[in-house]
């Protein structure tokens, strides 16, 4: 089955791309500060989602009793850090 664009899917207004556009398109860090400043433009790429951390932590699945749960989810907002901290606390060899 050969591959033919949908004539209904075609916008004339915007034209898919092709190598010739792509060579004359600029990086978009360059456009932003040629339209909005340095400074500006440094601070709408900045980039997306929470820093890293220094340390990283590693998602684990753990099996526990359902009322020792409930007993950490009732001291509340941060029961995991908590929970974490005695955990490492707790850990042989810990300092």
């Amino acid at each position: 089955m050969s591959k033919r664009p949908a004539p209904d899917l075609i916008d004339k207004e915007n034209p898919e791309w092709g190598p010739e556009e792509f060579a004359k398109a600029s990086p978009f860090p360059e456009v932003l500060a040629e339209r909005f400043g340095d400074k500006t433009a440094q601070e709408m790429i900045r980039p997306r989602g929470r820093p890293k951390a220094a340390q990283t932590k590693v998602p684990v699945s753990l099996r526990i009793d359902a009322d020792t749960l409930q007993a950490w989810k009732a001291t509340g907002k941060g029961w995991q850090t908590r929970m974490a901290r005695v955990l490492c606390e707790q850990a042989p060899g810990h300092r």
